[in-house]
């Protein structure tokens, strides 16, 4: 049916449950004028049966959203707009013949635990939900392959979904110990001094690291863990000399690393590990006229086994809508301007 040519889609939910209706709905129906506004079209509801109404695939990916969302009422006392924005963002994504996942990650394998739920990663305090066909890939390459990039812009979930499958290997004894990393390269500013010991003069690089990891284990946790060395979190400069048997690895922000650095980290991997690194190659703050170690490690491992390169575009973005279409914006002018 062409796109063009409007349609109704109805569709009744089920089971009946009053409460679930009242978190599907939104406060003042917040979360339904959210799918009205993301899809283009308009909501009638009657009781239980809501009426998409608009072209003919934009009201059929509105409906497998609602049910979806209500689906999701089942589990969680209400949806935050955050939750709509994520559910919405999975079934464009997708497209309306593409069944609804569990969300996650498919386990199995030395990466993580097995298990019957298609792309969920469990840790201690959540399940973390892949969304969309590229973070599922990104997850399921992390369970089959020794080396995995994850490569584009902020917001697409890569570094969040690489803790959450470590913290899974390392709670499964898939593996002995966590190594996360990160280049200390200051972001287009200069700090400055920075008072304390090397520790805490490399923690501010490694903060987003942190939270991932207190996200899903917990604050006291984690300093318990790191303290008896099973995650360590630490400075690529840490890594040289180093062999990392029976651990997942994993290097930030890597758009950051010289070519030497990269070849680096690369080099450590030992028996029994994975190795996952992320990045960004729009966002590089290395000094003008300094190669990229990413950008440069996409050519040299192109096409070598075990090696899986997952790419994010803005379609992939899991923050605040508009985060993508800047993403776009920015690409747009890059392409017409240069950088």
């Amino acid at each position: 049916m062409s796109g063009a040519v409007a349609d109704q889609v109805e569709l009744t939910l089920a089971p009946e449950d009053n409460r679930r209706l009242a978190g599907l709905c939104g406060p003042q129906d917040s979360n339904l004028q959210q799918v009205e506004e993301r899809f283009g079209v308009r909501l009638i509801r009657r009781g239980f049966q809501i009426t998409a109404v608009g072209q003919s695939e934009a009201a059929d990916l509105a409906a497998d959203a609602l049910r979806r969302l209500y689906a999701q009422t089942g589990e969680e006392a209400e949806l935050s707009a955050n939750d709509v924005h994520l559910v919405i963002q999975s079934v464009r994504n997708e497209g309306a013949s593409i069944p609804a996942p569990s969300v996650g990650s498919a386990r199995g394998g030395r990466g993580g635990e097995g298990g019957n739920e298609p792309g969920i990663v469990k840790t201690s305090r959540l399940k973390v939900k892949a969304r969309g066909p590229s973070q599922l890939r990104f997850v399921e390459n992390m369970v089959s392959n020794d080396i995995n990039f994850a490569i584009g812009p902020a917001g697409t979930g890569k570094t969040f979904l690489a803790v959450a499958c470590g913290v899974q290997a390392l709670l499964s004894q898939k593996v002995q110990r966590m190594v996360l990393v990160r280049p200390a390269v200051e972001a287009g500013e200069k700090l400055g001094f920075l008072p304390g010991d090397l520790a805490q003069k490399v923690d501010p690089y490694l903060r987003p690291i942190y939270d991932a990891l207190y996200e899903m284990v917990g604050f006291e946790r984690v300093g318990k863990l790191i303290e008896q060395g099973i995650i360590e979190v630490a400075p690529l400069a840490y890594m040289r000399g180093r062999t990392l048997n029976e651990c997942f690895a994993i290097l930030d922000e890597a758009q950051n690393t010289s070519p030497e650095q990269m070849k680096m980290f690369l080099t450590r991997i030992g028996f029994g590990s994975t190795a996952v690194i992320t990045g960004d190659v729009t966002q590089i703050d290395l000094p003008p006229g300094k190669p990229s170690g990413l950008k440069h490690v996409l050519k040299v491992l192109d096409g070598v086994d075990g090696v899986t390169f997952n790419r994010f575009t803005a379609r992939d973005v899991v923050r605040h809508p508009l985060v993508a279409r800047i993403i776009d914006a920015y690409d747009q002018f890059e392409a017409v301007n240069g950088r």
